[in-house]
């Protein structure tokens, strides 16, 4: 029952007069195979270099765009050349052209952006902070190495995996995925930080359609008919499969079409999610998130060097300008802070318009960095462009910060604008008022009402916004002294002691701190929106020394900007008694605050695989590599996150179940520290067990009120810990008034605390169990107050391995 088999027949070849043209004599048939090979490639040039273009409207200039197409010609082009290579050859040789090109890319990009330092020490800077630094940048974004080394990286890769895919293996669909994802992470990338894509998206589709479209034949039988030897059974068996699969296929992505268009139009006018909001950007310490607390030390060390300062430019008959350090305009009622959101800039700096009719001279100063510490960069206002150090900037406040941290010899140059407004106009100028402005306006709970008697006396006395904002500087002026030693603090009990305080106790003296946080609050109890500045005004220039350090407050008014005032004493000029309205009952002085950070940990999220690809014959092909190099990092990755765990776990463990009573009372309020820095709230070591406990408490409700909303049991807003006093004390733990708030118990951890340290020896195996398990409520308590995200980080985040102990 078999059949014959089948009979081959052989046709001769026909003679060469009939032959088309070869592409050695440049007939119609090279023209066809240049036809045949050219599209794809080009196409995957092209998606990808768009995917550049999309993600370069966020950059200052063309650069990052020009520098993607070349990555993308370059790794596409490689492929290309190199297709009679073994496909386990291509990669190594892509790869190390893509170094080239990516040295070459960074080197551009720093001469282009002016930083100093070699290549190497600009690779390696770029290599580290990449992805934060791209995802945190001010837009527009400057091209650096930082910020174009992702994608060049990038797209380089997307065309090494599309190359290989689309051309080796012949399977030009599964060859667009590498662009398309690309260009998807483009447009997240951008967000709405620009206008849509509409133009490059409808050129990314035309493309890969044309790309489609045009048959990509191979040399040889690749371009023949597949069943064209088959027996004609045979032929139309296989026809009519093939026939059916593309039916199908067809069929499938027209529902697809169907049931995702309706989706996908819906989301044409929403706000695209930005990413740079799951990223924090560069944050302040704790003496710079509150530099008015460091007025008095400076002001005990008058000679002490802090910067060396040389006016290139400038208005020479106005004399040296203030140099400011910090503006602060968030305040509480226990302290000043920055509060301000940095963002990586480049040279440039974003410039805000002029206040209109104000008059503006260029500054152009160069600042060299002696005994200055923290992050925060001093300039004159308002910066405009710094060359010489990397710099985050606030647009808000017009203030700069270096986020690697000054340095002795730091040196940088900063050309400035400053602002001269036109003072006939603040005799009638009104101050502004709404939600704009509601941040420089609001007043904490808890003021005394000696403040806002006075407040309320002298904005009575004088209508006027500037008139108001005059009798308070004219006040505090004529009634109080300057003194180098006094006490350090600007919260409510402090400044209703400097204000009203005996001047045979210690009050109605202060230095620049008070004067200016008393002109503040003052100033926003009578209605005016105020900030204080941190500064320093040097005589001449040279050396800035610790005497120049100064801080004053600022008014705005509308049509004017902000204004500077001086509450200061005249040196010659003896202080008034204080009226006897304003005298308070005699009171021992405040002690002096420490301020809390308010500092969260940076979370980078994770990078997603990439999908898997099966490589075409001839050995494992480039997209399988790439598929296991990236399943590989991710097994790294997930290695390293359980080796974190594990160790957390081995940690907390340790603390409170080894060693003696003492060891394991000390351990868990270790937990607790490292709980309440984790949360963004770190505590000094200057602060005692107790105020570590209110801080704790505070920070507990804080969370839980930001998280669920106030409750009838619980205040909106926690209390200051230097605003309670004696009439109203801290309920005891355990105690009915105390239960329903959350985190008292930490009090009684305090009180164990104190125990191990003034009485070693003491403690109890009981009193060590009860201390476990409050550290254990309380940092299960913190925690489940953060994000999910920021829960799962929590477990595996690495500080409490390395803070010291």
């Amino acid at each position: 029952m078999g059949r014959d088999p089948p009979v081959v027949t052989v046709t001769p070849p026909r003679p060469a007069v009939d032959a088309p043209a070869g592409p050695a004599d440049g007939g119609p048939g090279a023209v066809a195979r240049v036809l045949r090979v050219v599209p794809v490639p080009l196409a995957l040039i092209v998606m990808i270099a768009l995917a550049g273009v999309v993600l370069g409207r966020v950059y200052a200039d063309p650069l990052l765009s020009r520098l993607t197409a070349g990555a993308a010609a370059g790794a596409v082009l490689v492929s290309v050349a190199a297709r009679r290579l073994p496909s386990w050859l291509v990669a190594p040789l892509s790869v190390a052209a893509l170094a080239g090109w990516t040295l070459l890319s960074l080197r551009l990009a720093a001469s282009h952006a002016a930083l100093p330092g070699g290549l190497g020490e600009v690779a390696a800077d770029a290599a580290r902070n990449a992805i934060p630094r791209l995802l945190t940048a001010m837009i527009p974004v400057e091209p650096a190495p930082d910020t174009v080394l992702v994608p060049v990286v990038a797209a380089w890769l997307a065309g090494l995996a599309a190359a290989e895919v689309a051309l080796r293996a012949g399977r030009v669909l599964l060859g667009y995925l590498p662009p398309v994802l690309l260009y998807a992470g483009a447009l997240y990338v951008v967000g709405p930080n620009a206008v849509p894509a509409v133009g490059p998206t409808v050129v990314f589709a035309a493309v890969a359609a044309v790309g489609l479209a045009v048959p990509a034949g191979r040399a040889g039988a690749a371009a023949a008919d597949p069943v064209a030897g088959l027996a004609p059974a045979v032929r139309a068996a296989v026809r009519l499969r093939l026939l059916a699969a593309s039916a199908a296929g067809v069929a499938v992505v027209v529902a697809l079409a169907a049931l995702l268009a309706p989706v996908v139009a819906g989301q044409v006018d929403a706000r695209p999610v930005d990413p740079r909001r799951y990223v924090e950007p560069p944050q302040v310490e704790s003496l710079d998130e509150n530099p008015l607390i460091r007025i008095s030390g400076w002001a005990l060390n008058p000679d002490q060097k802090l910067l060396d300062v040389r006016t290139e430019a400038g208005a020479a008959d106005a004399g040296p300008p203030r140099i400011r350090l910090a503006v602060l305009s968030d305040y509480d009622g226990v302290t000043w802070r920055v509060g301000a959101t940095y963002r990586n800039a480049g040279r440039i700096l974003p410039a805000a318009g002029p206040v209109p009719g104000a008059a503006t001279d260029p500054m152009r100063q160069e600042i060299t960095v002696a005994d200055l510490t923290g992050k925060l960069l001093p300039a004159v206002p308002t910066p405009r462009e710094v060359t010489g150090a990397r710099v985050a900037y606030d647009p808000a406040t017009g203030t700069l910060i270096r986020p690697e941290g000054l340095a002795p010899g730091l040196r940088y140059t900063v050309a400035s604008v400053q602002e001269r407004p036109d003072t006939n106009l603040l005799t009638t100028a009104n101050v502004p008022a709404g939600d704009a402005v509601a941040r420089v306006l609001r007043v904490a709970d808890g003021a005394p009402e000696q403040l806002r008697r006075l407040a309320t006396q002298l904005a009575e006395e004088n209508g006027a916004p500037y008139a108001r904002a005059a009798a308070i500087a004219d006040f505090l002026a004529e009634h109080y002294r300057v003194t180098a030693d006094a006490p350090s603090g600007h919260a409510y009990p402090n400044l209703a002691f400097f204000l009203f305080g005996p001047r045979n106790g210690g009050g109605q003296r202060g230095t620049s701190e008070q004067f200016a946080a008393s002109f503040a609050v003052l100033g926003r109890l009578a209605g005016l929106p105020t900030r204080v500045v941190v500064g320093f005004e040097p005589k001449a220039d040279g050396p800035v020394r610790a005497a120049d350090a100064y801080a004053w407050p600022e008014v705005l008014f509308e049509g004017v900007g902000w204004v500077p005032f001086d509450p200061m004493p005249r040196p010659d000029e003896e202080p008034r008694p204080v009226e006897e309205d304003f005298r308070p009952k005699p009171e021992d002085p405040p002690p002096s605050e420490v301020p809390a950070p308010t500092v969260e940990p940076t979370a980078t999220p994770p990078a997603a695989a990439g999908p898997d690809r099966r490589g075409g014959p001839g050995g494992p092909g480039t997209p399988v590599l790439v598929g296991g190099g990236v399943g590989g990092l991710v097994l790294l990755v997930g290695a390293l996150l359980l080796t974190l765990a594990t160790l957390r776990r081995r940690l907390t463990r340790g603390r409170l179940a080894q060693g003696d009573p003492g060891r394991r009372i000390a351990g868990a309020w270790r937990e607790v520290t490292d709980a309440l820095r984790l949360a963004g709230r770190p505590v000094g070591a200057d602060l005692s067990a107790a105020e570590v406990a209110e801080r704790a408490h505070r920070t507990l409700a804080e969370a839980r009120a930001a998280t669920t909303g106030p409750t009838p049991a619980e205040p909106p807003q926690a209390a200051p810990a230097q605003a309670r006093s004696a009439e109203s004390p801290r309920p005891a733990p355990g105690s009915e008034a105390g239960a329903d708030v959350p985190g008292v118990e930490v009090d009684e951890l305090a009180d164990l605390l104190n125990q191990v340290a003034f009485a070693p020896g003491t403690a109890t195996p009981v009193q060590a169990d009860r201390a476990a398990t409050v550290a254990t409520a309380y940092v299960t308590a913190l925690r489940a107050t953060r994000r999910r995200w920021r829960r799962l980080l929590w477990r595996v985040h690495p500080g409490p391995l390395r803070w010291r102990r």
